[in-house]
């Protein structure tokens, strides 16, 4: 199968103006380039993530079509973080030569299918040879009223922090399947449901517009993109170790592990919550949006003055600055 064949296998027939009502595609896959109409009095905001074998999945621990799926949720996540609506989504693929089209054709589900959830018409991309290992690489736009856009730097001393769900479920999912014990997986089907096929939250994030003074996603662990907002905005941030929601397949996992919950939470990431901070006197106000957006939102914590940072208040009243914890690529 040449390349040309296989894009029309791969895009199911999706070509020309695919998705054109009411998502603004003019010319969609087909052609040299796509075409869209940005909707009037607003910004677009662009992000891109890629997702290697090996080095951000492992093939015995996610599916083809998860793989897919996420790398299409990690897009729509950074959207989601910025207030913006998921629009369009260029792809593109490398794979080693003789890699099975069946396994393609799932990945490429995965894909659609998160595409789909989150209303985002695929546009076009790349496809090319790899000399061992498939990556895939998302290229997201996503729309939001011109200068509302919520970024990390708006933080200040008096807000409260806000996490819009539990994490650390997708941490203690990948933990699971890296034990590769035999037995005893239905139990902890939801956390590895979690890490397989995270729920971003672009509606959460739509719902924070003139409510949040700061957000970012929680691709890396609580921990890591506290820290970026706190450096982002010059403050120090207060995790209360007794506030954070700790689901309760979390703890009974983190139970039969011996492991303390809060790590998970705090160093794990791949949940695609959203963390953030809102003046206090809004709280009630925010939390009532998030709801309502779906989200079971909670307040983690309190922005302080002081050197940028982030410190974890534990249940025992001892204070622990968190340093820089998290997943990042070249560590």
């Amino acid at each position: 199968m040449d390349e040309f064949a296989l894009i029309r296998r791969l895009t199911g027939g999706r070509t020309g103006k695919e998705g054109a009502v009411g998502r603004g595609v003019v010319v969609g896959i087909g052609d040299d380039a796509a075409v869209v109409e940005p909707t009037p009095g607003r910004q677009m905001v662009l992000t891109c993530d890629s997702m290697v074998e090996i080095v951000d999945f492992l093939p015995w621990t996610m599916d083809d079509a998860s793989i897919g799926w996420k790398a299409m949720a990690q897009n729509v996540s950074d959207l989601a973080a910025m207030g913006a609506e998921p629009r369009y989504a260029l792809c593109a693929l490398a794979a080693p030569k003789g890699f099975p089209t069946e396994r393609l054709e799932a990945l490429y589900a995965g894909l659609y299918a998160c595409a789909d959830a989150y209303g985002v018409a695929i546009v076009g991309g790349d496809m090319s040879t790899s000399p061992e290992r498939v990556s895939v690489t998302v290229t997201a736009i996503g729309e939001v009223e011109a200068g509302r856009a919520l970024l990390r730097s708006g933080a200040r001393a008096g807000d409260v922090v806000f996490a819009t769900g539990p994490l650390g479920l997708s941490a203690a999912g990948l933990d699971w399947l890296l034990r590769r014990e035999a037995g005893g997986g239905e139990r902890w089907a939801p956390l590895v449901a979690a890490h397989r096929r995270p729920r971003p939250r672009p509606a959460a994030g739509r719902a924070l517009l003139g409510l949040a003074t700061s957000l970012n996603d929680v691709s890396d662990g609580l921990a890591s993109e506290a820290r970026e907002i706190a450096e982002a905005s010059g403050v120090r941030l207060v995790l209360d170790g007794a506030a954070i929601p700790v689901d309760a397949a979390l703890a009974a996992y983190a139970a039969f592990a011996g492991r303390d919950a809060l790590e998970f939470i705090l160093g794990g990431g791949e949940d695609y919550e959203l963390v953030g901070t809102v003046p206090a006197a809004k709280a009630g106000e925010l939390l009532a949006a998030l709801r309502a957006a779906g989200a079971a939102p909670a307040i983690v914590g309190v922005v302080a003055a002081g050197e940028p940072g982030v410190d974890l208040a534990r249940p025992d009243g001892t204070t622990e600055p968190l340093g820089r914890r998290g997943y990042t690529h070249f560590e």
